[in-house]
């Protein structure tokens, strides 16, 4: 397959706003030994991405940094000892490589192939590059930690992110009952449109108050089986005041600015779990990704997991899709065409 030279790549040289991002131009790498050389044709954007532009995300960049970590395209070139996949076939880039070294934001990428999966039936490119990162990070949280099972109350918080939207189609697909908390009214609709059982404003809606009120009081045998926090912060409190026995809170962000405190005292009471979470416990682990695959390729094919897409902007429009990306604005996913 012919290749451009030369291709296109994002990368920035120092950290600040999305104005540090530029497009640069070298030859497309020869992948080497365990690596696949694919052709780009649509990178999603994460809150990761901004983050680690920014200098605050678990991975630090080393200069000069690539972009990206999400992304869906057709395989050009395999290297030695690359056994899994062909030529010409669909391909997607899920979380777990560098971004530095690897990010995805670019016409032509060069990576090892244990971060690369076969592209789901039924998905086209944006939608296929739109599924991993909150795929991955909702499926491991719920599922393999949570538990997560039929007629269970499921708390989702700041559940209009592309994290928590999957999320919840995460959980009808098992046939749970999720409850999702946004800031303000405006989202309400649509998030009742999303598959949201019943939706909570957590900035003017009382947060405890409102679980008992959909889920049933703790003490008569109603309340939370699992929460999946994104904020962290003092409103941990409330979540576990809510959760049955025995319940399971995992914490994936840290949203809130103030200090998040263990409630110990309903911990020991009810026998809850409380723990953080980072999406490669299931890409580091090749049994849990196997079941994660076999969970994603179910659930797309029955219609339970259909990726949000938000906007489209083209690759040289870096940018203004970073500057969309910050804004909060977005409902879904922000995709990058090349």
């Amino acid at each position: 397959m012919p290749q451009p030279d030369p291709c296109r790549v994002v990368r920035f040289h120092e950290l600040g706003g999305p104005e540090v991002l530029h497009l640069e131009h070298e030859p497309p790498q020869a992948p080497q030994r365990g690596e696949v050389q694919l052709r780009v044709e649509a990178i999603a954007l994460n809150r990761a991405d901004a983050m680690f532009r920014r200098g605050t995300y678990l991975e630090k960049p080393i200069f000069p940094a690539r972009s990206g970590c999400e992304a869906a395209g057709v395989v050009t070139a395999l290297g030695e000892d690359v056994a899994d996949f062909r030529i010409g076939e669909r391909v997607n880039v899920i979380p777990g490589a560098s971004m530095a070294q690897y990010g995805t934001a670019a016409d032509w990428l060069t990576l090892p192939a244990r971060h690369v999966v076969r592209q789901p039936a039924g998905l086209d490119a944006p939608q296929a590059a739109a599924l991993w990162m909150g795929f991955l990070t909702a499926y491991g949280a719920l599922i393999e930690g949570g538990r997560l099972a039929a007629g269970q109350w499921v708390l989702i918080t700041a559940a209009s992110s592309s994290v928590g939207l999957t999320a919840i189609q995460i959980a009808r697909a098992v046939g749970a009952r999720p409850v999702a908390t946004i800031l303000g009214e405006r989202l309400r609709p649509a998030m009742m449109e999303a598959g949201a059982e019943a939706v909570i404003a957590s900035d003017r809606e009382d947060l405890a108050a409102r679980l008992v009120e959909i889920t049933g009081d703790v003490a008569a045998g109603g309340g939370l089986h699992v929460a999946f926090d994104a904020v962290g912060g003092p409103q941990i409190t409330a979540i576990a005041e809510a959760m049955r026995p025995h319940g399971t809170i995992v914490v994936h962000g840290a949203l809130s600015p103030d200090p998040t405190p263990f409630p110990l005292k309903v911990a020991l009471r009810n026998s809850l779990s409380l723990r953080g979470y980072v999406y490669s416990e299931v890409t580091s682990n090749p049994d849990v990704l196997a079941r994660a695959l076999r969970f994603a390729e179910e659930a797309i094919a029955d219609g339970h997991l259909v990726p949000r897409i938000d906007r489209i902007f083209p690759l040289d429009r870096i940018v203004d899709a970073h500057r969309y990306l910050e804004s909060g604005q977005a409902f879904g996913k922000i995709i990058l065409q090349p």
